[in-house]
């Protein structure tokens, strides 16, 4: 078992069809001992039967919003566990009227702010926050998108937190190396999530990606967790400061080649 003796910390789970839950399920079943973050009591109900699936029952509430919240989350989670072994961050967010619309048009002040906040600074509070707790060899995971690195139809402000969240994930690698710990971040192609679900004609980039990408489809949140379960296993040691897509190669092609075959 890859994390046989791991203790992880997954935070953004939001139900069974989350990136989140993915990862959840590829660890447990490679051995690792799991807690859950939940935002407030409404996303509570959904996470306790699949917290309960993963084989835990330690389900702390955080909002990663402020800063007292993240303290207590931690201060909460040390009942349980002293140290651990890293955490998942799967948080992303930006006000909907940000996700529909000519980018330049569309973007306030007030929506920049919150998609780089809880997109991208989270990633870094929540660091800060656990890193007295941190065991050696721990590795952070956070999740990005294309749309860091390349424009996406209505993805908008979304794409710049990611690009921020990239440069968060190099950052604190360089910061926390010292301590032995690694931070890493999954690239996934776009995959049917509630928080996918509000960016505008989504289906239509489903669509795009199976055409363009060399395997021919989109990725599941399962293969996505397999990969998530390596990189935070010891078997990623010398991985740190890495960008891995997990988009069935869509991020190499320009083109679909089979347009262009002879046959």
């Amino acid at each position: 078992m890859l994390l046989k003796n791991k203790k992880i910390l997954i935070t953004g789970l939001a139900n069974k069809y989350s990136i989140a839950s993915g990862i959840a399920a590829a660890m447990h079943r490679e051995g690792a001992e799991l807690a859950f973050t939940y935002q407030n009591e409404r996303l509570l109900k959904n996470l306790e039967p699949l917290a309960k699936e993963y084989g835990s029952e330690i389900l702390i509430e955080c909002d990663v919003s402020k800063d007292d919240s993240i303290e207590k989350s931690f201060e909460e989670l040390r009942k349980r566990w002293n140290t651990f072994d890293g955490f998942v961050h799967s948080i992303g967010f930006a006000p909907a009227d940000q996700l529909t619309g000519n980018f330049v048009d569309v973007t306030t002040r007030e929506g920049f702010k919150v998609a780089h906040d809880i997109s991208s600074y989270s990633f870094t509070a929540l660091a800060k926050a656990s890193k007295p707790m941190l065991n050696d060899s721990s590795a952070l995971l956070t999740l990005t998108y294309l749309g860091a690195i390349q424009t996406m139809p209505n993805y908008n402000v979304m794409g710049l937190a990611k690009a921020s969240l990239e440069a968060n994930t190099r950052f604190l690698a360089a910061s926390m190396g010292a301590d032995n710990v690694r931070v890493n971040a999954i690239s996934a192609g776009p995959i049917k999530t509630l928080a996918a679900s509000g960016v505008k004609n989504f289906r239509k980039m489903l669509s795009q990606h199976s055409s363009r990408a060399p395997l021919g489809r989109t990725v599941t949140i399962e293969e996505v967790g397999n990969v998530a379960a390596f990189l935070c296993s010891d078997y990623a040691s010398g991985i740190t400061g890495e960008i891995t897509y997990v988009d069935a190669g869509f991020n190499t092609a320009a083109m679909p080649l089979v347009e262009f075959s002879d046959s």
